[in-house]
């Protein structure tokens, strides 16, 4: 005995055929709450960097071709990491520290320190220790 099964599926239109989406009226009811705005996102360690590499050449009051002479790092790419475009390497990073006279400890302890006040605001509004981490230090990984 065979059972011979149509090979068809069945079509359910979504509104009648013809029928088009009606303009929305103006005594529609008040507009749903859309979804919720996507958590910000935590800086970028690049960003951070570059932000603290700028702030410390403005505040000396020198030229990004200055420092870059004195670092031995063209004029574009210190620019690029300034403005976190560019992921700059330890020596890198030693040396325009160095040329602004600070040590590569003071230039990534200041970055730690932005990046804990910018993501106080993300983790509950500045509480101290409102991370979910166990270890609230400075971590680097190559």
């Amino acid at each position: 005995m065979s059972n011979h099964v149509p090979n068809e599926a069945r079509v359910i239109p979504l509104r009648p055929h013809g029928a088009r989406p009606q303009a929305a009226r103006p005594t529609a009811a008040p507009p749903r709450p859309g979804p919720p705005a996507p958590a910000p996102k935590e800086p970028l360690w690049r960003d951070l960097v570059g932000d603290v590499l700028r702030r410390e050449r403005l505040a000396q009051e020198r030229t990004l071709k200055d420092v870059a002479d004195e670092a031995r790092i063209s004029m574009p790419y210190l620019s690029e990491v300034e403005r976190g475009r560019k992921e700059a390497s330890s020596e890198v990073l030693a040396a325009a520290a160095q040329a602004l006279g600070l040590g590569l400890g003071d230039l990534l302890t200041r970055a730690q320190d932005e990046l804990s006040r910018v993501t106080s605001r993300y983790a509950g509004g500045g509480r101290r220790g409102a991370s979910t981490s166990s270890y609230d230090g400075l971590c680097l990984a190559a």
